[in-house]
């Protein structure tokens, strides 16, 4: 990916090289592939819906999936060149802005990265934006982020409950089998693997102040999932934490 669009605050489309197809391609078609087994309804719905905005084809344009995302339910997405502070991004989710880098891996990079591009951000996250329990459910986390942004606590417990839902979130259907719908699942091929595969993984029922008192490590490999039972679940977890710190 060429310094013009990792640095830019736009989407330069016309600079994407034919390296940055053939990326993309392997890696929406690999990860399309995993996820028809493992993912929840909700999000290959969705995936399907953006169909051919969103496809191996191409890299996506972000004016077309706006377009999308702004009919559903109001959102869009906001370019950003990098990791933002922790106020400016739940700032964003409150006004139904989800933000996204333009730049895409390399191909020494299809397995591992150490800072989310393109490929996590858009893939990852975007297509449940168009489940409006979902997309509600992230506009009222970010909006409680707005709220106490100056109670450290708070803000620390808010990125455990985004960490285990938006990016790590599972969900445990009623016949017992296992989904996943966080986008760092997703969007990643071997975690998608991990979750199934590794004896160590632990995956409990979601329970609130577990998940507010679990720490993670960004660069690490998730060893602990919580799993919600539906989308409406997640609505009852920020009423529940709206009441607590409202008394």
């Amino acid at each position: 990916m060429s310094a013009t669009i990792e640095s830019s605050v736009f989407q330069d489309y016309d600079a994407y090289t034919p390296a940055d197809y053939s990326v993309w391609k392997k890696l929406a078609e690999r990860q399309l592939t995993a996820l028809r087994a493992v993912a929840c309804q909700e999000y290959l719905d969705c995936l399907d819906a953006l169909h051919p905005v969103l496809s191996p084809d191409h890299p996506p344009r972000f004016s077309d999936l706006n377009e999308r995302l702004t009919a559903a339910h109001g959102w869009s997405i906001k370019v950003v060149p990098g990791f933002l502070p922790v106020d400016e991004f739940f700032g964003l989710l409150a006004r139904r802005r989800f933000c996204s880098s333009t730049w895409l891996r390399g191909e020494d990079q299809l397995d591992y990265l150490e800072e989310p591009d393109m490929f996590h951000d858009i893939f990852g996250h975007i297509p449940l934006y168009l489940n409006q329990d979902y997309a509600t459910f992230a506009e009222r986390l970010g909006q409680l982020g707005v709220k106490y942004a100056g109670d450290e606590e708070k803000i620390t417990q808010l990125q455990r409950l985004y960490w285990f839902t938006i990016e790590f979130g599972v969900l445990r259907q009623a016949d017992g089998e296992l989904k996943v719908y966080g986008a760092g699942i997703c969007s990643s091929y071997g975690e998608t693997k991990h979750v199934y595969d590794d004896p160590r993984v632990e995956i409990v029922p979601f329970e609130l102040d577990a998940v507010l008192a679990q720490d993670f490590i960004i660069s690490e490999v998730q060893m602990k999932y919580f799993a919600i039972r539906d989308f409406a679940e997640l609505w009852a977890v920020v009423d529940e934490l709206e009441q607590r710190w409202a008394d």
